[in-house]
């Protein structure tokens, strides 16, 4: 609190002319106090005596007489040792642009002058802002690099620009060693090159919204092919699931069919067995009982007991065929069959997944343009105009690539492709794939386009960019202008006369480029699907000609 009750003393006490503490202070009639030499020095060569700070006039001269009182102040402040400025007016430091006004030690700039060439603390700047002829300086943020305004020649502030040999001169420079040269004022250029500055940032803020907008294309494309491919893996796992279902069905019904069978045919033998083996314990009775029998000695007994009927003996034949045995070979049928089956399933599954292998996921991505002329020259395209498409007044030169809008109407047939009502004309060529060309004007305004071949050709249908068949851009002497649909899109860029076209029918890109020299500057780009072939055209006022490029 001491500390800012000091300051606001210091403040009170200083000369609002030199901001210094009041050297034999003297108050004049409104009340307002100054050092007895400021205010002589501001009053001679005045005619009306006023006061600096509110203005107030005074008639006569006011007669000066020191202030006792504000003198006795200032020496006691002086006397405390506080007259230097406290921490908190911030003096310079490392890196600190300091005042060059300031005696001792200095205080941090607040601002630079440049015409002055000089920096200044809040105190010191003050002037600036009271004193008239210094209110029309120049004040910029503090900087270090002032002394690089002055000519190191003559000592004299750089305001002129040589654009002969592209560097600051001062008005001495100008009519000694750049004499002759295209000087024009530091201002003048900075204006010219600050519109070029302008343009630039213009070019990559719309580059960044367009590559802003490539990028959520990408992201949606991205977003799209991950649902696609998950909806594909569950189809696939649903399609796999039924088919091991399905043969697990089969499977089981083969094993159902093949035990039912099984029990049937044992069943069956069974019972075989059961009858050969009663009819075989039969025969064994009867043979002892013949054996016996054979063995009486008595004849009589023997002729008495002797049956009356004897069993049929057995051939062999006859009992081998009447049971047909097939080792090992009663489900040969079934085990082919399902080899058989086998064999196909393995057949269709491999020509299937052959197919299903060699498809591709076909994504169509916007393909990244070239980063230079040269590298759009490798799509360039040949253009010739086709003179069944041509308006009656329009003369088609150079190989049908030059087309330019006549006062009479040239020699040609009636044909259904013309254009009736406007000065238009279509390439012969349908675009499609990626490609390149570009358009040099010459005189009035040009339309430089792209359109279906189904275009209208009469009324205002059949304007290029007036309908949603067709885009294009208006080029002439001052501005672009885009056109789509009838919506006009302003485009901002420097004028030139060549317009370069970039195509990618394919991934739907259209691209047109401001061209000066090998210097290329994107002026619109189109992001749609194009349903059919295009065709370049033009609708002019002057001469339009699609170059010729290596």
């Amino acid at each position: 609190m001491a500390r800012r009750g000091v300051q606001l003393d210091r403040e009170t006490l200083s000369c609002s002319i030199c901001l210094d503490l009041l050297k034999d202070p003297v108050t004049i009639p409104c009340g307002h106090s100054y050092c007895m030499h400021c205010i002589k020095h501001h009053w001679d060569g005045e005619l009306i005596h006023s006061c600096p700070q509110c203005r107030q006039s005074f008639r006569p001269r006011p007669v000066l007489l020191k202030s006792t009182m504000l003198a006795a102040l200032v020496e006691e402040l002086k006397k405390t040792g506080l007259q230097a400025a406290p921490a908190d007016l911030c003096y310079a430091g490392a890196g600190d642009v300091a005042c060059d006004v300031c005696p001792g030690r200095k205080l941090r700039a607040c601002k630079s002058c440049l015409q002055c060439v000089a920096s200044y603390c809040d105190q010191h700047l003050q002037r600036h802002y009271d004193v008239a002829p210094l209110k029309k300086h120049k004040l910029v943020e503090p900087s270090k690099k002032l002394q690089e305004n002055i000519c190191s020649r003559h000592d004299e502030v750089m305001k002129l620009f040589c654009r002969t040999d592209q560097q600051s001169i001062c008005y001495l420079c100008s009519v000694d060693e750049h004499k002759g040269h295209d000087t024009v004022s530091a201002a003048a250029e900075r204006i010219e090159r600050q519109r070029e500055l302008e343009w630039s940032r213009l070019n990559i803020q719309q580059r960044i919204q367009d590559g802003e907008k490539e990028v959520k294309l990408l992201q949606q494309e991205v977003e799209a092919v991950n649902g696609s491919a998950d909806k594909a893996v569950e189809d696939s796992e649903k399609t796999f699931t039924e088919l091991i279902r399905l043969v697990e069905k089969r499977s089981s019904d083969v094993k159902q069919q093949l035990r039912s069978q099984q029990e049937r045919e044992v069943s069956r033998v069974r019972e075989l067995q059961e009858k050969l083996e009663q009819e075989i314990s039969e025969l064994k009775r009867r043979d002892a009982e013949l054996q016996l029998l054979s063995h009486t000695e008595d004849h009589n007994q023997f002729l008495l007991s002797y049956p009356s009927s004897l069993p049929t003996p057995l051939s062999g034949a006859t009992h081998s065929s009447s049971t047909n045995i097939r080792p090992l070979s009663y489900f040969e049928d079934v085990t082919a069959a399902l080899s058989a089956f086998r064999d196909k399933l393995q057949d269709v599954l491999r020509e299937e997944w052959t197919h299903v292998s060699s498809t591709e996921v076909d994504v169509l991505l916007p393909a990244a343009e070239p980063a230079s002329r040269a590298g759009f020259l490798t799509y360039s395209q040949e253009v010739t105009l086709d003179p069944n498409t041509a308006y009656k007044r329009l003369l088609l030169s150079e190989g049908s690539r030059k087309a330019t809008l006549m006062g009479q109407p040239q020699s040609y047939s009636s044909h259904p492709d013309r254009f009736i009502d406007y000065a238009q004309v279509l390439s012969r060529e349908g675009l499609s794939g990626r490609c390149y060309w570009e358009v040099e004007r010459r005189g009035g305004g040009v339309y430089v386009a792209v359109a279906y071949k189904n275009i209208s050709r009469a009324g205002g249908e059949s304007l290029f960019g007036f309908n949603d068949k067709s885009w294009s851009l208006y080029c002439d002497q001052n501005s672009f202008t885009f056109r789509y649909n009838s919506i006009k899109t302003p485009v901002s860029s420097p004028p030139s006369s060549r317009v370069g076209v970039y195509l990618d029918h394919r991934a739907g890109v259209l691209s047109f480029y401001s061209i000066v020299s090998e210097t290329m500057t994107l002026l619109h780009r189109v992001q749609t699907t194009f349903t059919q072939p295009l065709h370049a055209g033009v609708w002019l006022r002057g001469t339009a000609e699609f170059c010729k490029l290596k």
